[in-house]
């Protein structure tokens, strides 16, 4: 199933940077009706509601909040494509064996994992009433692989992936497609510390939005993307084997320059 990216009526959650602010820029320029920005912080979205010209709905939500997850879906019944973008790296480089990566991975599957459940299942019955629209989870190519450097953050984006494919399949009975994105490194502030090189976020953007006019179910939006989602499919135990590789590599490069 495909969704006109023209006249539709978004939902974009962290719309106030990185990928989210770029969706909602990217959005407008494709024609979208309405879009829904949404970010913890509603003051930090005055800048991209006052390009939008009225067509930018600034949403306060913090997307742990139960509550404020419902509030949000009552005011933006009328949504046709939501984005679950929001996101949060607890912390990288540091080993897993570290007794505080337990608190990251709980906070890691709070924002990214519960949070997209929780927002899909209040937007759901909108567009199930509908019978027509677009679920869209950004996930990670994190999601098919483990990253060391970024351990229990890969295994919160892993648990994205799954949630993305299990309102899949209960929402397609009812015309709603639910779509995935798997970026690899993406020019954003998250991404900054890592030093490897980066997609413009911009482009990034629209590849999203090719995606979903096209009803592709697994968004890849980069090169790198591209390349592990190729390798994912054809051998996912040589991909976790190059991956783990390329991180041995990278670390005995850094040990040496230091």
């Amino acid at each position: 199933m495909s969704q006109p990216i023209a006249n539709s009526v978004a939902f974009v959650t962290g719309a106030n940077r990185g990928i989210g602010a770029a969706l909602v820029e990217a959005l407008l320029a494709r024609g979208a009706s309405k879009v829904y920005a949404a970010a913890r912080n509603i003051s930090t979205l005055d800048a991209i509601v006052a390009r939008g010209e009225g067509r930018v709905i600034p949403v306060s939500l913090e997307v742990t909040d139960l509550d404020a997850i419902r509030a949000a879906a009552a005011l933006a019944s009328d949504t046709t494509l939501l984005i679950n973008n929001a996101g949060v790296v607890a912390s990288a480089f540091r080993p897993i064996s570290d007794i505080s990566t337990i608190d990251d991975l709980r906070l890691e599957l709070e924002v990214n994992a519960i949070a997209p459940h929780a927002i899909t299942q209040a937007f759901a019955p909108s567009m199930i009433a509908a019978k027509h629209g677009t679920v869209v989870n950004v996930a990670s190519v994190v999601s098919l692989v483990s990253y060391p450097v970024v351990p229990t953050y890969s295994a919160s984006k892993a648990t994205t992936h799954s949630i993305t494919q299990s309102w899949r399949h209960t929402l397609a009975p009812h015309g709603v497609n639910v779509l995935g994105v798997y970026p690899g490194p993406v020019d954003t502030d998250m991404a900054r510390a890592l030093p490897i090189d980066k997609t413009p976020v911009t482009d990034v953007a629209h590849a999203i939005l090719d995606g979903i006019e096209a009803g592709v179910q697994e968004i890849l939006p980069d090169p790198v993307a591209v390349a592990q989602g190729a390798q994912y499919l054809a051998n996912p135990k040589e991909l976790e084997r190059l991956v783990s590789q390329q991180m041995m590599q990278q670390e005995a490069q850094e040990t040496v320059a230091a």
